[in-house]
């Protein structure tokens, strides 16, 4: 009799990651909004958003450069603040990358669905689950803020379903989806004020029109 196994996903180890884009700007959502950030999009995901607005980010055939390459252009921005985002940051393995800018003192942030695991030594991580692909239970564990888009009424329960999941010290934050923010954002509003654990993340860097 054939038993299937179960094998445990691998994220990739490479020598230069695929990077779609890189910029200085502010962050425009969760707990560090308005901060100055360096941000890092890698390029690859399966997840598959519907309502993504960076679908150009799903593949990887973006230039790839090397950590070192990355680390001197974080350093021309003064910025010493690095949020890694995608894509999926997390299809790769990411430890040689925390390890080496820590060592420069760059303060790391990640974005991730959760959908596989989180390498490397983080400073904040920042889980969006998807219910397009399940975020892992020891993602959830680890994060220290829930940050979950909002694009029907269902989402709530959806969002209190991962509250649950995550610890008690985790932030948690409902953020209208872009194109049904004038739909969403009063009952979003509405839910918090009953449900005062939750807090609101509003994507301001789109407000203000900067990357």
């Amino acid at each position: 009799m054939n038993i299937e196994k179960t094998v445990a996903y691998t994220p990739k180890k490479l020598e230069q990651l695929p990077v779609m884009e890189q910029f200085a700007t502010l962050q425009g959502e969760g707990y560090h909004s308005g901060r100055a950030a360096y941000f890092i999009r890698l390029g690859g995901c399966d997840i598959g958003c519907v309502w993504c607005d960076v679908k150009e980010s799903w593949t990887d055939d973006h230039p790839k450069q090397s950590l070192d390459d990355l680390l001197t252009n974080i350093y021309a921005s003064k910025i010493k603040f690095a949020v890694i985002t995608g894509g999926e940051p997390c299809m790769y393995d990411l430890n040689e990358m925390c390890k080496r800018f820590r060592k420069y003192n760059i303060e790391m942030a990640i974005e991730t669905s959760g959908a596989y695991p989180i390498t490397g030594k983080w400073h904040w991580i920042c889980l969006s689950p998807k219910k397009f692909k399940a975020p892992l239970t020891e993602s959830l564990e680890i994060a220290n803020e829930l940050k979950v888009i909002v694009f029907n009424k269902s989402d709530f329960k959806w969002a209190e379903e991962h509250a649950a999941k995550v610890s008690s010290d985790c932030l948690l934050y409902l953020q209208p989806e872009w194109d049904k923010k004038e739909e969403m954002l009063p009952l979003i509003i509405d839910y918090i004020k009953e449900n005062p654990k939750w807090r609101l993340s509003n994507q301001t860097h789109k407000y203000i029109d900067i990357p």
